[in-house]
């Protein structure tokens, strides 16, 4: 079976996305003394008070929702539900030659970390997060890690992209 070029970008963005997180999370986990009750016992800053590295051993979902849920459910929830769709949208962006190279990393970005959060879940039963922003009370996020940032990320370009699809059908008709 011979890959395209394109097949190979995607699996490529995937791997990358999945590397960078579980070697920033192996980073984390060796160097940042942790906790899983979603309270940081080590605060490092590395800007100050505005960007700040911890550990969180995360039970749930983004913020911890979930985390209460019973295991049955969160099995459904955290794990085979975003298996299926990952293995969708991968499935989908293999079979569709019409996606633009924008939208096409962005879905890779989503499934590489989607997939390295997953894997987190099943080998560690929690995600490592380790990364929090606080500009003053302007801007704050939650606790997150790199493949967060990836799906967010990807997220965005796929917004973006969808806007700019509309606008130049729009300008054509």
């Amino acid at each position: 079976m011979k890959l395209s070029k394109r097949s190979v970008y995607i699996f490529l963005v995937i791997i990358s996305t999945i590397a960078a997180d579980q070697i920033s999370k192996i980073l984390v986990r060796a160097n940042i003394v942790g906790r899983t009750d979603m309270t940081p016992s080590e605060r490092i800053p590395l800007i100050g008070d505005a960007f700040v590295m911890m550990n969180i051993e995360n039970t749930g979902a983004f913020l911890g929702m979930g985390s209460d849920l019973n295991p049955t459910l969160r099995i459904i929830l955290l794990l085979i539900l975003p298996i299926l769709v990952l293995g969708f949208v991968l499935r989908h962006i293999l079979k569709d030659k019409t996606i633009d190279n924008w939208s096409l990393f962005a879905f890779a970005s989503v499934i590489g970390g989607g997939i390295a959060n997953v894997y987190d879940r099943i080998v560690y039963g929690s995600v490592t997060d380790f990364l929090f922003i606080d500009l003053g009370g302007v801007f704050k996020t939650g606790i997150f890690n790199l493949a967060d940032m990836s799906v967010t990320t990807g997220m965005i370009i796929l917004v973006i992209a969808s806007f700019s699809k509309k606008k130049e059908t729009t300008s054509t008709n």
